[in-house]
């Protein structure tokens, strides 16, 4: 059974993986045996990361530059991957961005930089890698969520409103690809140590306490406590499983 969740000889591109839960995701991987492809816009933290994973891990792993705003680098991004390792089994969309405002206050521009980035851009990526997928005869598409897929709160609109979005994203793509043997899944971090969430709590200073009591361990999440989730959506050990949005939340969402 311990097999089951190797993902040896599997390639992986996470984007957004060269930071937060994005790293913590890439090094997972690493970790399960996958060679991977990080896309990122920041070149050097991706190539540092990059670093990282060859000498501690010993798998291959390459940087690329992506903005996920622009479609045609998601195409370069893919061909890339395929004409490096010859295959594409694993898609993390993780990258994503986030502006704190109240609703009446975002303007168009930022309303298109929140919703092209972190779902456009993760619909444009599940495209880009399906040909790839389709052909090999199997394939896993993993989307990170939020608890804002869940929640509203008042200045998160465009950013709940973009990850509200990955869970139907998940959704659809599960049923329309299921023929082809692609799980499509989501995972919704709860509330986890990160420069983003770390913003959050200088915007939101009581964010911190009621973020602890609430959340039944007691604590905010580490970066590396989703790295197991992803690889098990990523393995064959959950090639039963599709369409679903999993909470890692340290039971956040459960309490009324």
């Amino acid at each position: 059974m311990k097999d089951a969740f190797s993902l040896q000889d599997k390639v992986a591109i996470v984007t957004g993986g060269n930071g937060g839960i994005g790293k913590a995701i890439t090094r997972g991987m690493a970790a399960a045996g996958a060679d991977l492809a990080i896309a990122a816009r920041n070149e050097t933290k991706t190539e540092e990361a990059v670093r990282e994973i060859q000498e501690e891990f010993g798998t291959k792993a390459i940087g690329l530059k992506v903005d996920l705003q622009q479609e045609a680098q998601i195409h370069a991004m893919a061909a890339k991957v395929l004409k490096t390792f010859g295959r594409i089994d694993i898609l993390i969309n993780n990258a994503g961005t986030n502006i704190r405002k109240l609703p009446q206050d975002y303007t168009a521009a930022e309303w298109d930089e929140v919703l092209n980035t972190n779902l456009r851009g993760a619909f444009l990526c599940s495209q880009a890698v399906y040909p790839a997928m389709k052909s090999a005869g199997r394939g896993k598409v993993i989307s990170i969520g939020s608890m804002t897929s869940l929640f509203g709160g008042a200045k998160v609109v465009l950013y709940g409103i973009s990850k509200g979005g990955i869970v139907q994203m998940t959704r659809g793509l599960a049923v329309a690809w299921a023929p082809d043997n692609i799980q499509v899944n989501a995972i919704l971090p709860g509330f986890i140590n990160t420069d983003l969430s770390r913003q959050a709590r200088k915007d939101v200073p009581e964010l911190e306490t009621q973020v602890i009591s609430r959340t039944p361990v007691k604590r905010w999440g580490e970066p590396e406590e989703m790295a197991g989730a992803a690889v098990f959506l990523a393995s064959q050990a959950s090639d039963f499983i599709t369409g679903v949005a999993l909470p890692a939340d340290g039971g956040y969402s459960i309490i009324l």
